[in-house]
């Protein structure tokens, strides 16, 4: 089974992902770590503020091969991150998406707005983020965008509206 955590920054995408590996010991890919080993090895001059569309270009042809090869052989994996793109399911043949889970997180509006604080506190619950600028109108957008595109493209999403308890059955 193939785990993908998709949504917008500060989601709780890696929570959630370290969450599923503590659970059902799937092992799990971020996406942010593969991105800032290539950018600082020097493989690629694109970089994370102002790159984002680019990286999604960049770094997905990789991480569907890596899913790929894992599901021929049988292999379990979580693969987390901002760099997956909604159309996802057009990469892979009905032999490998019968064995993709896809799910998109989703803060709704009121979320963010009544527990911003808490979104910008949490971000480093899991990895260790520096200080990053994190402006409330870039997370009400960016979910906006992403609710959008999950609808557009039919992928299973998640949405946060209540209080965040964020799990997923297998």
């Amino acid at each position: 089974m193939i785990v993908l955590i998709a949504g917008a920054s500060h989601c709780g995408k890696t929570a959630l992902a370290q969450k599923l590996l503590e659970k059902y010991k799937y092992p799990y890919l971020s996406i942010d770590h593969l991105k800032m080993g290539l950018i600082r090895s020097g493989n690629t001059s694109l970089t994370p503020l102002s790159d984002d569309d680019l990286l999604t270009e960049y770094l997905w042809p990789v991480v569907k091969e890596m899913i790929k090869t894992a599901i021929e052989n049988n292999q379990n994996l979580i693969v987390e991150g901002c760099y997956i793109p909604f159309d996802w399911k057009n990469d892979f043949g009905m032999e490998y998406l019968e064995d993709i889970r896809c799910y998109c997180l989703i803060m709704s509006e009121e979320y963010i707005k009544s527990h911003f604080d808490d979104i910008k506190r949490y971000s480093c619950i899991i990895e260790r983020r520096k200080e990053d600028d994190f402006p409330l109108e870039d997370a009400l957008e960016e979910n906006a965008r992403n609710l959008q595109l999950c609808k557009k493209h039919g992928v299973d999403y998640i949405l946060i509206d209540d209080e965040y308890n964020v799990d997923i059955e297998l």
